[in-house]
């Protein structure tokens, strides 16, 4: 199946677009770890089945020198050797803040407390923002049809303009 639509091809889509991207700048260029954004990103894309942002996160992760091994059990982090204790607060995070509708509680205060453990409060309000921002985008890519494998790394900067 193709793309439904482009969302370029409007001008209300490009400007949508445009300042969902503005906000990602700010948590780029927060002091969250840029590891930790990547692997906070492709893993909620692969929970959401964002093939598209998947392939975005995966490539632009190895591009700033993550290691293969960690990007190929992101999905099974909780059975793996290779994250930090902060990266693994995170990632809980990431997982409980995604899985909203099946997971009742939401957020546990247990994954919350260890998050806190880890980040501080600009860090914790970047990685909140964080995984909200790509949760929304996921669900542009999957309603939109848009499919991954086709990305270039550092592709989205053209964004910015």
């Amino acid at each position: 199946m193709e793309p439904r639509m482009e969302l370029f091809g409007t001008e209300i889509g490009t400007k949508i677009a445009k300042r969902i991207y503005a906000v990602s700048l700010v948590i780029q260029e927060s002091s969250l770890p840029k590891a930790v954004q990547e692997l906070v990103q492709l893993r909620v894309s692969q929970i959401n089945g964002c093939g598209f942002c998947a392939d975005i996160h995966a490539k632009d992760a190895a591009g700033a020198g993550e290691s293969q091994v960690r990007l190929n059990l992101v999905a099974a982090w909780r059975h793996s050797t290779v994250f930090t204790e902060a990266e693994r607060a995170a990632l809980a995070l990431a997982e409980e803040g995604t899985r909203t509708a099946d997971a009742h509680q939401g957020v546990s205060d247990e994954t919350w407390a260890q998050a806190r453990k880890h980040y501080d409060e600009d860090q914790l309000t970047a990685l909140v923002s964080l995984i909200a921002m790509i949760n929304a985008t996921n669900r542009l890519g999957v309603i939109l049809n848009n499919r991954g494998g086709s990305y270039e790394p550092g592709g989205l900067a053209g964004l910015a303009s």
